[in-house]
């Protein structure tokens, strides 16, 4: 099995400019549009608490085992509430952009830190990376942290197959619709 976890980098000259960076994104946030989605996504309604308020970890209690996928964003949203004990808004600041995966604030150096810390431990072989915007958030992460990850070993400059499958050393599984769609020729005549 391979993990890629999700991370959202805010990156900034310093870790002062990346969270006043991730400050003014939160601030264009539209509140009853964050909540309608957190319904539709966990099925919680959060609308009558109050934003500035904790969020009512009673309302996570029943999120359920986490190999069941389909109650998984039910399960990122009641670990986030367990974890972070945040406000409303707080939590919808952090679903808005990321969808509940991680978000990494501060400086490239900071960023590839983290990068690293998850890699080296075994938590991650790798990530998905989802820049709170685009195309700048993606150019700040490939023109900034990607060459301390190089500089480090943890980042390739080439890759070995065609596939994602292949880069990642991973066989590809027999097809069960094979044998149906391409029926091999009889034999013995």
């Amino acid at each position: 099995m391979v993990i890629l976890p999700g991370i959202s980098p805010f990156i900034g000259d310093t870790e002062t400019a990346a969270l006043e960076q991730e400050r003014e994104f939160n601030e264009l946030t539209v509140p009853e549009y964050g909540l309608r989605q957190l319904e539709q996504i966990t099925g919680v309604r959060l609308s009558e608490a109050a934003l500035d308020g904790p969020v009512p970890e009673e309302l996570f209690r029943d999120a359920g085992n986490v190999t069941d996928n389909a109650r998984s964003r039910l399960q990122v949203v009641a670990g986030i509430v367990e974890r972070e004990r945040p406000t409303v808004r707080r939590l919808l600041h952090r679903l808005a952009g990321a969808r509940g995966h991680r978000v990494l604030t501060g400086a490239a150096e900071q960023v590839a830190d983290a990068i690293e810390e998850w890699f080296r431990q075994g938590a991650a072989d790798g990530f998905n990376v989802m820049p709170p915007f685009y195309p700048g958030g993606l150019e700040l992460f490939t023109s900034r942290v990607v060459p301390l990850l190089r500089e480090r070993g943890l980042f390739r400059d080439g890759y070995t197959g065609a596939t994602l499958r292949e880069h990642l050393g991973l066989s590809r599984p027999r097809s069960r619709f094979e044998d149906e769609a391409c029926p091999r020729p009889a034999t013995g005549r």
